[in-house]
C-alpha cells in the first residue's frame, strides 16, 4: 500500500500541538500563501533526505506537490510511486522559472553546497523555503539568506526537527527556569566521522546514465566523475567544496538547544584546537572553542561553549559529571538503544549539571538533588508541519531563519577556526570579519565558477 488516508484538518491540527500556534502580534507582518488554503510545493531533491522531507511536509493535509527537481533519476521511482502526478526537472533553475506561478513553497534537501543558490532564487521568487541544515555552505551564504528571508517577510524553517520535540523543548526549559543555577561552561560533541585524507581518485569514470555531473557540481570547480564511493549520494558531507565536516552536519543539531537556552548570538572569539583540513576534506576529531557574551542565563560576562566531533570528547572530568549514572541508563536500555553519551551536550551550572543526550531525555545531576525534579510540561510539535501551516497562515515558525541563521553562522565559523589551528581568531559579527587574521577571511565566503554565480 502506497499511501494511507490523510486526516481531517480538525485532527490534523489537534496534531500540531499548541507550540505550533503563535500570537497575530508576532505574525502580522509575513506573507501567507493564497487565500485557497492549497500550499502548492515543490521539492529540489527526490531522495534520502529530500524524500524524508517530502513525506514529512506532504503529510499535512493542505499541501500539494507540484514539482520536483533530482540531478538523479536514478532516484526518482519512489518519489513517483506516492505521487504519480508530480512534475520532475533535472535542472533547478528550470523548475523555477517554468513552475514560478505555480508554487508557493519549496524544500531545499540537496547537499550543502547547493542549499544557498536554490533557497536564494526561490525567495527571490516569493517562495517560502524549508531548507536543510546547515543552512547554507559557508558564512556569508548564511547572512544573505537570512537577510532576504526577512526582507520579504517570507516563512522560513531549518531542518532541525529535534527542535521541536519533547526532548529538546524539555531541555531548554530546565536551563531557563534556573534548576541549574547560572551556567559557567557548555561541552557538546558526535561521535560521527564526517571527514577524510589525501587526494580524489585520478582516474574519472563513465557518468551513471540519469544522472547530471554539471548540474550536481552546481558553482564548485569543474571536476571528473568518480564513481558513487567519493561524492554521490553520501560522502559528498567528507569534501571542502560539498559539504561541512561533522561540525557542518551535527553541530546545527546539537548546539541548538544550548543555542536557544542560553539566549545566545554570535561567539566574540573561535579557536581551533584539533587537525587542520587537507586540500580536499575536512578531518575528524574536530576540538573547536567558542567564547560567547554572557546572557541572563550565564554566570560570566562571557561563556565558554567547546565542540568535540570523531573520537574527540570532552575532559574526563567533565565527562565524569555524569558517565557513571550515563552508563547505568544505557545497560536499562538495552544494549540496541542509542548509546546516550555518542552525542550530546553537559551544561555545566553554579547549582547542578545538565547532561542533554542527542534525542534523549535530558538529565539532571547530582541524581540525588534532582531524584524529585519534575521535568517540564513542555508542547511539542510537528516541525514540517508548523512550518507548512505557517506559510498558509503568516505565523512564525520556531526555526526560523532568523533563529536558525545565527545558529548556522556560529557553527560555521568552525570550519574557518580549523583552518587556523592553535589561533585565536577574534570575530566581529555586525561587520561580517575576522578583526584579528585577515586571510581568515577569505574562508567566509567562495568563489563560484562562472555561470554559476551566487547572485548577490
Amino acid at each position: 500500500m502506497l499511501s494511507s488516508p490523510l486526516p481531517s484538518r480538525r485532527t490534523f491540527l489537534r496534531t500540531l500541538g499548541a507550540a505550533s500556534l503563535v500570537a497575530p502580534a508576532f505574525v502580522r507582518n509575513l506573507r501567507s500563501a493564497p487565500p485557497s488554503g492549497t500550499l502548492r510545493h515543490a521539492s529540489f531533491g527526490a531522495a534520502g533526505m529530500a524524500w524524508a522531507d517530502i513525506q514529512s511536509i506532504c503529510s499535512n493535509p493542505f499541501v500539494k506537490l507540484v514539482a520536483v527537481a533530482e540531478v538523479d533519476l536514478n532516484r526518482i521511482a519512489e518519489l513517483k510511486a506516492w505521487h504519480p502526478d508530480v512534475r520532475i526537472y533535472q535542472d533547478w533553475r528550470q523548475l523555477l522559472d517554468r513552475e514560478q506561478g505555480e508554487i508557493d513553497s519549496v524544500n531545499v534537501s540537496t547537499p550543502d553546497h547547493l542549499h544557498a543558490p536554490i533557497a536564494l532564487r526561490a525567495m527571490q521568487l516569493g517562495k517560502h523555503v524549508y531548507c536543510q541544515k546547515p543552512l547554507a555552505h559557508n558564512v556569508h551564504e548564511t547572512r544573505v539568506l537570512t537577510e532576504i528571508a526577512r526582507e520579504k517577510r517570507l516563512v522560513t524553517q531549518m531542518g532541525i526537527q529535534i527542535h521541536s520535540q519533547k526532548v529538546y523543548r524539555q531541555a531548554v526549559a530546565i536551563v531557563q527556569s534556573g534548576a541549574i543555577g547560572k551556567v559557567r561552561e557548555v561541552h557538546t560533541w558526535s561521535n560521527k566521522h564526517w571527514g577524510d585524507s589525501g587526494p580524489p581518485p585520478v582516474t574519472g569514470e563513465a557518468v551513471p546514465a540519469g544522472f547530471d555531473w554539471d548540474l550536481w557540481l552546481g558553482g564548485t570547480a569543474a571536476r571528473p566523475y568518480v564513481g558513487s564511493s567519493y561524492y554521490h549520494p553520501g560522502n559528498w558531507r567528507k569534501r571542502l567544496d560539498f559539504g561541512t565536516g561533522t561540525f557542518g552536519d551535527m553541530g546545527c543539531h546539537i548546539f541548538d538547544p544550548v543555542f536557544e537556552a542560553l539566549a545566545l548570538t554570535a561567539p566574540i572569539s573561535i579557536r581551533s584546537e584539533g587537525p587542520a583540513p587537507d586540500a580536499w576534506n575536512w578531518a575528524v576529531n574536530a576540538h573547536i572553542k567558542y567564547v560567547f557574551p554572557g546572557t541572563a542565563y550565564t554566570a560570566e560576562t562571557t561563556v565558554p561553549v567547546t565542540w568535540y566531533d570523531g573520537d574527540a570528547r570532552p575532559p574526563a572530568d567533565v565527562l565524569a559529571l555524569v558517565k557513571p549514572a550515563a552508563a547505568a541508563a544505557n545497560g536499562a536500555r538495552g544494549s540496541k538503544a542509542r548509546d546516550v553519551m555518542d552525542q550530546g551536550s553537559i551544561v555545566i551550572g553554579t547549582a547542578g549539571v545538565l547532561h542533554i543526550p542527542h534525542v534523549d531525555t535530558p538529565r539532571l545531576y547530582p541524581s540525588e538533588k534532582f531524584k524529585d525534579f519534575p521535568m517540564p510540561p513542555v508542547q511539542e510539535a510537528h516541525h514540517w508541519s508548523q512550518w507548512a501551516e505557517a506559510c498558509r497562515t503568516g505565523a512564525v515558525p520556531s526555526a526560523s531563519f532568523d533563529y536558525s541563521g545565527p545558529l548556522t553562522e556560529t557553527v560555521l565559523l568552525g570550519s574557518v577556526a580549523v583552518r587556523f589551528p592553535q589561533t585565536t581568531l577574534a570575530w566581529d559579527s555586525a561587520r561580517l570579519t575576522f578583526t584579528n587574521l585577515p586571510e581568515a577571511n577569505a574562508h567566509l565566503r567562495r568563489d563560484y565558477r562562472k555561470g554559476w554565480e551566487f547572485a548577490v
